[in-house]
């Protein structure tokens, strides 16, 4: 077990001291909230909301796994939360949350929203400590004049558990070329394949749940190869009314056909009739950035992106980004800055 443990931990700090370099370089720190959180062991989602009374919990320092801080040999789920008031001076559509490395599996709520997970909880469980969690705060989520309230959801299945190490805090990537709408996060999926699944009218909130851009075998779905589905709806504000926009998909594995409300506006690596064409075996590398044309984008009221993959091997989804909308006369200097 020792021998186990020391593996483990030597894995952890390697991937720690990469990607502290990686901080330091590009990421900047605008709300620090390492320190006191209130924590709980047990799992009840009723945690997550932003009004439940955690008065009466525990106060575990966070990072640091939870065995060092009394609850030594304990494995299973368990829950932290902390409140936060945002600084004036914030750029609100620029925001992270920064939680460094979590053992094993968590899931995050922003003011009772799932804004990140990482990892497959029980009964598919997969573990995902080596992976550095930092998720987009989706701005319509924030509160920025009043309280808001991270909930974090944890499982851990051996040795250390809990938010044991890394940053953690509200961050800025000062490199980062912004898009006007950023779509980064948490997208409804579904395995198999239904062309009816890129109507707008379409019900899909029973849907899984799964992380953009992420391959989808790091989140539960291993092994699978074949065609699946993802789904986005967003708001688009009314003063994008009359811009030429793009679609920015990043990169896919392999093949993609992708809509907005329920109208293609661009597919690579599919034949004529709709199908992947499986000889193409260079389209994972090829960058999705759709023009939508005129007319398609309701401004002021809510759109839906639909993009229906095939992945013929090994990995497969939106795996890299950025992922969002972009107006045409800013697409030339951010495509410079990205690339």
């Amino acid at each position: 077990m020792l021998q186990v443990k020391s593996v483990r931990m030597l894995t952890l700090l390697v991937s720690l001291l990469f990607s502290q370099s990686i901080l330091a370089g590009d990421w900047r720190m605008v709300l620090d909230l390492a320190g006191d959180w209130r924590f709980s062991i047990g799992d009840n989602i009723q945690w997550a909301d932003p009004d439940f009374d955690d008065r009466q919990w525990e106060t575990i320092r966070a990072p640091a796994p939870w065995e060092s801080r009394g609850f030594h040999g304990y494995d299973g789920y368990a829950w932290y939360r902390k409140s936060f008031v945002l600084p004036t001076s914030v750029e609100e559509n620029r925001l992270y949350l920064s939680l460094g490395y979590i053992d094993d599996v968590d899931e995050v709520y922003l003011n009772g929203k799932l804004i990140g997970f990482s990892g497959s909880f029980p009964p598919y469980f997969h573990t995902a400590y080596r992976a550095y969690r930092r998720y987009p705060i989706p701005i319509e989520y924030l509160n920025p004049e009043g309280v808001n309230v991270i909930s974090v959801r944890v499982y851990d299945s051996k040795i250390d558990g809990g938010i044991i190490a890394g940053k953690v805090g509200l961050m800025i990537d000062d490199s980062e070329a912004q898009l006007d709408i950023d779509l980064r996060g948490v997208w409804n999926f579904a395995l198999g394949d239904n062309l009816r699944w890129k109507e707008n009218d379409l019900g899909d909130g029973d849907w899984e749940k799964i992380m953009v851009p992420y391959f989808w075998e790091a989140q539960g779905f291993h092994n699978y190869d074949g065609y699946a589905w993802y789904r986005k709806t967003f708001f688009l504000p009314e003063d994008f009314s009359g811009d030429e926009m793009l679609l920015i998909l990043g990169l896919i594995d392999d093949y993609d056909q992708t809509y907005v409300n329920g109208v293609k506006i661009g597919s690579t690596g599919f034949r004529s009739n709709d199908r992947p064409d499986l000889r193409d075996d260079a389209a994972y590398q090829q960058v999705r950035n759709y023009t939508i044309p005129a007319n398609i984008l309701n401004p002021g009221s809510f759109n839906t992106i639909a993009v229906r993959v095939y992945d013929k091997y090994v990995d497969g989804g939106i795996y890299k980004g950025p992922i969002g909308l972009i107006r045409q006369s800013r697409y030339t200097r951010f495509w410079r800055i990205s690339n």
